[in-house]
């Protein structure tokens, strides 16, 4: 769960160091406070994007970071990625004014899909928006397989789906263009036969360059390669012989000045040690050049028969064979599309796989719809929607990347009236309870440790906020709840609350976040019920809220 969180120059919030402990915690504060940037500060250490806009004005970067306990699950994450460090998770972001993001993990420089991943085992938060996003199509189907356990399967879906429209995309072009891929085939194969005929093997080219060079200038390297040697070791004036008698004569005056003779003698030695070597190495090579002028004339007409080639499709003598078999290749594809039988023997095997896996979902979604609709049914009337009904309705329809089902969610607000689309007749208050009905059913099946809830409870009051409370506190003994909250009777119930104020400092506003004890927990609810003006009886009132709770 998480353990603690510190923010510097984020927003307007210039340093704050919050601890968390297990259970139901709640943030309150007046509108315009902060208290979504606690949440915004979380959603960007678990791989949100963010950018320069983030850094509090006037300062150089944001520097924020937070520390988990550790499960088995996210040790071994963290080993498999080489990110182990002891018994805590630290993540850390920084975005500096230049909108350069850094992102790190228990110290180490990690990428935001990383930062994402880990997250996904974490933290899990609802937004204040989402009774709004439960009205797009999308979203429900994302729902109803988050719920049923078969995310994975959707996607496998979506991916068949997607190979079987695209076989069937090149069945079509290949029946509407079969005259014209015939004709494309025999143009590609008359090129690939005589690019076959040509037979260039790789490297040759290289290889007959450097063989052809030597053989065209074999005279001259015969008479060069000779002359040297005849320098080196002729009858007269060879400088093997010259380096002997020089060596000779400083030999024997050695002894008269050794410390500045000595050095020159070895100089001098293995300048004939040397010279004998390369006289060797010399005649090694004349024993092998030889004039070959057959030779040559092979390389000549192999090079011209292959430069002819080259000119004719335009490229380098070099990439010839990479042409060869780009064009093998392409004939391949063609004679897959030039067989229908082949192509439509393919696009029905698509099709099976397709059925077999959207039926496999749609059994899945049946089960699950089923569950849900009874779940969401039941928390509507402890959400003061008495004999009101949720259903999750799937239709038949054609073949899709979401299956052969379509997902729509129905409500009907009280007893006797039957359930029509969400969109149609749920108002605002009711769609903001739906929602967080959905979310909490949906944490109590979640195996993240820390549930976060960003003002869910937009639209309620009176009985059922208290109803909302106690539905959040009852999940705060399974999971580390965290509810930023407007409402009093929300906030009563938390185990642990937070205030956030501004204050202004300096000509700037600031925002600041304490922990309230027993006390500031009344004044903090009195204000949340009565406003500006707090009477004795208002924070009596609040202390029986926090008493009751």
């Amino acid at each position: 769960m998480l353990r603690s969180l510190h923010i510097r120059d984020f927003v307007i919030v210039d340093e704050a160091h919050i601890e968390f402990d297990k259970g139901f915690t709640v943030f309150s504060g007046e509108t315009g406070a902060g208290k979504s940037i606690l949440i915004d500060a979380l959603s960007l250490l678990l791989g949100a994007r963010g950018d320069t806009r983030v850094i509090r004005e006037g300062c150089e970067k944001t520097d924020l970071s937070a520390h988990f306990d550790l499960s088995d699950d996210i040790r071994s994450w963290l080993q498999s990625n080489d990110l182990d460090d002891g018994e805590e998770l630290l993540l850390r972001r920084v975005i500096d004014a230049q909108g350069r993001s850094r992102a790190y993990i228990n110290g180490t420089p990690a990428t935001l899909s990383q930062l994402r991943e880990v997250s996904e085992q974490l933290v899990d938060i609802h937004g204040q928006h989402a009774h709004q996003s439960l009205l797009k199509s999308t979203n429900q189907y994302a729902l109803l397989d988050a719920q049923g356990g078969h995310t994975e399967l959707a996607k496998q879906v979506a991916s068949v789906w997607s190979n079987w429209q695209s076989l069937q995309q090149r069945l079509r072009q290949a029946q509407e263009q079969s005259a014209g891929l015939q004709a494309e085939r025999e143009r590609l194969q008359w090129q690939h036969d005589e690019l076959q005929t040509l037979d260039l093997q790789p490297n040759e080219w290289e290889q007959t360059a450097v063989e052809h060079q030597r053989l065209a200038h074999a005279q001259s390297l015969l008479d060069g390669a000779t002359r040297a040697l005849n320098l080196l070791d002729g009858e007269e004036q060879a400088a093997q012989r010259a380096l002997f008698s020089a060596t000779q004569e400083i030999t024997r005056l050695l002894h008269h000045d050794p410390a500045a003779l000595q050095p020159i003698l070895d100089t001098l030695e293995s300048a004939r040690i040397a010279s004998t070597e390369a006289i060797s190495d010399l005649n090694s090579y004349l024993s092998s050049v030889e004039l070959d002028p057959d030779r040559l004339a092979n390389l000549e007409e192999r090079m011209a028969d292959i430069f002819s080639m080259a000119r004719k499709y335009r490229c380098e003598p070099e990439e010839l064979p990479t042409l060869l078999q780009t064009l093998t290749q392409q004939l391949e594809q063609l004679s897959e599309d030039a067989d229908l039988e082949q192509l439509e023997g393919k696009v029905a095997q698509a099709q099976e796989h397709y059925n077999t896996l959207a039926q496999q979902l749609s059994d899945a979604r049946a089960r699950t719809s089923k569950q849900l609709s009874q779940q969401v049914s039941h928390a509507m009337q402890e959400l003061s929607m008495q004999g009101g009904q949720f259903a999750v309705e799937l239709s038949p329809c054609k073949p899709s990347a979401h299956g052969n089902e379509q997902v729509e969610f129905l409500v009907a607000g009280h007893a006797g009236v039957r359930p029509a689309p969400l969109a149609k007749v749920a108002s605002g208050g009711e769609l903001a309870r739906i929602s967080l009905a959905l979310a909490v059913i949906a944490s109590q099946a979640a195996q993240v440790p820390t549930l976060i809830f960003d003002e869910v409870d937009t639209g309620i009051g009176g009985a059922v906020a208290e109803v909302v409370g106690k539905l959040l506190r009852e999940l705060g003994l399974r999971h580390q709840v965290l509810c930023v909250t407007h409402l009093p009777q929300v906030a009563a119930q938390g185990q642990h609350h937070l205030q956030v104020s501004k204050q202004s400092q300096g000509g700037h506003t600031l925002s600041r976040i304490q922990v309230l004890d027993q006390e500031a927990r009344v004044e903090e609810i009195s204000r949340m019920l009565g406003g500006i003006a707090i009477t004795n009886t208002t924070r009596q009132h609040a202390k029986e809220m926090l008493s009751q709770s």
